[in-house]
């Protein structure tokens, strides 16, 4: 699929943790997609030196910090989990600086199509710039599964990051796709095929309006104006 008009056409891909989202980013690439990670960019402008660094360890004090000075997710990650209102601070830091630097990369590349990948694409506003919102499910119990395979964290401590986020029929309900990674990888991938197929068809030949404002803000609700997908 050619780009058309001023800019690619955006998919949103969100979902709770370990639902299978970085999978499903990959599925996509292969099939043609730039794929922007709000996580990798998040950990990027926190990185030390920079002002959000400086932040966060003014919030939560030098105990977040690793031996190298870089912040200590895991140590971070134990203070914010536990507690809602420490959550919500953390995320009023990062979000802002987080979505300015994606508006810059999705403003750089040059590819038909890109996927922002982002655990809280719905929460912060980026999904109301989005052409295409897709979400991904999974039983929670596989949740906590990968998260203790893929983190080393306890049972318990999993358990706390999955009680941590909103519940995942919130982000279904805003979804144009959904994706349930629960069973084998192929299955996984049909699905990401056959919604992909769909969104080609609904939108060739489309010229994509911009919902990038100028100064590099997120523009919410304004959609492409063509036929697909709602």
């Amino acid at each position: 699929m050619a780009r058309r008009g001023s800019r690619p056409l955006l998919i949103g891909l969100t979902g709770n943790i370990c639902t299978g989202k970085s999978t499903v980013a990959g599925m996509l690439a292969e099939l043609g997609a730039e794929v922007i990670d709000a996580d990798l960019v998040a950990h990027e402008v926190m990185r030390a030196g920079t002002p959000i660094h400086a932040k966060i360890v003014e919030t939560f004090g030098p105990g977040v910090l690793a031996p190298n000075g870089e912040i200590d997710r895991t140590r971070l990650g134990a203070i914010v989990f536990a507690d809602p209102a420490a959550l919500a601070r953390l995320e009023a830091i990062v979000h802002p600086a987080t979505i300015e630097a994606v508006v810059q990369r999705i403003a750089a590349v040059s590819s038909a199509v890109v996927v922002v990948e982002a655990i809280k694409l719905i929460e912060s506003g980026m999904a109301d710039g989005c052409d295409s919102v897709w979400v991904t499910t999974c039983r929670p119990e596989q949740q906590v599964y990968r998260i203790m395979g893929g983190r080393g964290l306890s049972r318990a401590e999993a358990w706390q990051r999955v009680r941590a986020q909103p519940p995942q029929e919130e982000k279904i309900a805003r979804a144009d796709v959904v994706i349930d990674t629960s069973g084998t990888l192929p299955q996984t991938r049909a699905q990401v095929r056959a919604a992909w197929q769909k969104l080609v068809g609904r939108v060739s030949g489309c010229n994509y309006g911009s919902v990038l404002g100028r100064g590099g803000t997120w523009h919410g609700g304004k959609k492409s104006q063509c036929d697909g997908p709602k």
